[in-house]
């Protein structure tokens, strides 16, 4: 796969004040990335910086082989941006809606629209207003006026604010189908990690204005979990209230115990011992989240 964003030892500065500090990384060719971090870390200001709407201080770029600093035009017209505002016109329909920015981006056609409308379930709603709309509804016709222009990169900054657990799954299942189907290559923005854990195939931790760490979930886990905790729902009861057959372990609930373990490869072992006795109902690593790598990786 060829990459399709690099970024090399790039810092932008606004009023004396450093924002992002020898930021680098690459981004392949048709996959999806979250580039995860609190608020105020600069993840907008990245997005900024590729779209060619701000220039950096220091540093290289290239977009699909474009400098955004030189051709910022060339690039817009190449990807698509949803930001956390639906950036909308609430008293046009959703029809009109799409209509005006196709041909704001000059692919008015009307066969596409009517594919996108399809393919994020709103055919039925394209005569209402879009002031109407939830705000679930709204991000998916947001979704589709950037999706208009058949672009090859979607760029997101924080497209799951302000939704619903139905409303956020919505939006991660139309984007991996976006992906799938189109071949679009997306980059996420976000601040909440675990909705991001099913979809993304690399991921990006930003922290005040720098890298520290990326790859995706296999690698992180990899270098970062040094110990798996297991939680174990079972019948065992111990005589020993602190190990089992040198496994140690705490009681979470009437049949729940976590154990410590020293690598995954202790799993299957462990679950066999505890078979042999009583049963086991589920198991649990409880600590290879996207959130608590986070932490490991912060040292928190």
């Amino acid at each position: 796969m060829t990459n399709i964003i690099e970024i090399n030892q790039v810092s932008k500065q606004f009023n004396n004040r450093m924002i992002l500090k020898d930021v680098s990384f690459t981004i392949k060719e048709g996959t999806i990335n979250g580039l995860l971090g609190p608020n105020g870390a600069g993840k907008t200001t990245i997005i900024r910086l590729l779209n060619g709407v701000i220039e950096a201080t220091t540093g290289l770029m290239k977009v699909m082989d474009f400098d955004p600093q030189l051709h910022g035009d060339e690039i817009r017209k190449r990807v698509g941006i949803v930001t956390e505002s639906a950036s909308l016109y609430h008293d046009m329909t959703a029809w009109d809606n799409l209509v005006f920015f196709s041909k704001i981006y000059g692919k008015y056609d009307t066969k596409r629209i009517t594919h996108l409308l399809e393919q994020f379930d709103m055919l039925g709603f394209k005569d209402q207003l879009v002031g109407s709309f939830s705000t679930g509804m709204k991000k998916r016709i947001s979704l589709a006026k950037a999706l208009l222009h058949n672009p090859k990169l979607l760029f997101l900054d924080e497209p799951t604010n302000g939704l619903d657990p139905e409303g956020i799954n919505e939006v991660i299942h139309y984007l991996r189908k976006v992906n799938q189907e189109e071949g679009v290559t997306i980059l996420i923005c976000s601040h909440v990690l675990h909705q991001l854990e099913t979809i993304c195939d690399s991921y990006l931790f930003l922290n005040k204005g720098r890298i520290v760490e990326k790859g995706a979930k296999k690698e992180l886990e990899e270098k970062y979990l040094k110990e798996i905790r297991l939680l174990v729902e079972t019948g065992l009861k111990p005589i020993n209230s602190q190990s089992y057959k040198g496994y140690t372990f705490s009681r979470i609930g009437s049949n729940q115990l976590e154990f410590i373990l020293p690598s995954k490869n202790e799993i299957t072992p462990l679950l066999a011992n505890i078979l042999s006795e009583t049963w086991v109902h589920n198991c649990e690593i409880t600590n290879r989240s996207l959130e608590a790598l986070y932490f490991n990786i912060r040292g928190e």
